[in-house]
């Protein structure tokens, strides 16, 4: 099913309804346009719920603007919003996209009892001694001994990555999950890479290797690699 009028225009899924809404017109004549357009009897109202889908393209809505869109499309055929979508942020949201994807670099040893916390990926050039602690929000690369903790993601992102230059750690931890190190007696290994992989756990693996499953690593893995 598909349903176009001047500033509206309705795709039905499988999964529902998306909405795509013009983003030049004004906000009202937005309300009055898309009220239209859930009125019509094009809608299938058999089913006892649908799910809408909202793409606003370049258009940011205040608080306010979108309890009303939510508002009068809840009104409307026992529609229920599943998630309102703009290409536009703010100031505010951009400024912690901004941090939380810079890179921090700090050259310092992590001493027992000490804890690094930042916000984004960690470049520590040092050691991590063992009863040191390094958190971040995004990936950790240690360009030297890595004995202690690292806990990478730990705002809940899995797809973060733990990099050593020699990887020996007492407790490997991304986002909720951890991996702890052996029982038997190990050396430790040179330049590998701690990540989750499909079946949930954390695996370690060669840096090569793992930069194939993590293409936004490459950059990165050159610059170790090449010196």
């Amino acid at each position: 099913m598909v349903i176009k009028n001047q500033y509206v225009t309705i795709k039905g899924t499988r999964d529902g309804l998306t909405l795509n809404l013009d983003d030049t017109c004004s906000f009202q004549q937005l309300l009055n346009e898309l009220d239209k357009t859930l009125s019509q009897d094009d809608i299938d109202v058999e089913q006892s719920m649908i799910t809408v889908k909202v793409k606003l393209g370049n258009r940011y809505l205040h608080s306010d603007q979108e309890e009303q869109l939510r508002t009068l499309i809840r009104q409307k055929n026992k529609l229920v919003v599943q998630d309102i979508e703009s290409n536009v942020i703010t100031k505010e949201q951009a400024m912690r996209w901004k941090e939380e994807s810079d890179m921090r670099i700090i050259t310092k040893t992590v001493r027992s009892g000490q804890v690094i916390e930042i916000t984004g990926d960690l470049l520590l050039i040092g050691d991590v001694n063992p009863g040191g602690t390094v958190k971040a929000t995004g990936n950790i690369f240690v360009m030297g001994n890595l004995r202690g903790i690292a806990h990478a993601g730990y705002k809940g992102n899995q797809d973060a990555v733990i990099m050593a230059s020699y990887m020996h750690p007492v407790q490997l931890r991304i986002a909720t999950l951890y991996s702890r190190s052996p029982d038997y007696e190990s050396d430790g290994v040179y330049m590998e890479c701690g990540y989750v992989d499909q079946s949930g756990k954390i695996i370690i693996d060669r840096l090569q290797v793992v930069a194939k499953k993590r293409p936004e690593l490459n950059g990165f893995e050159r610059s170790v690699l090449n010196g």
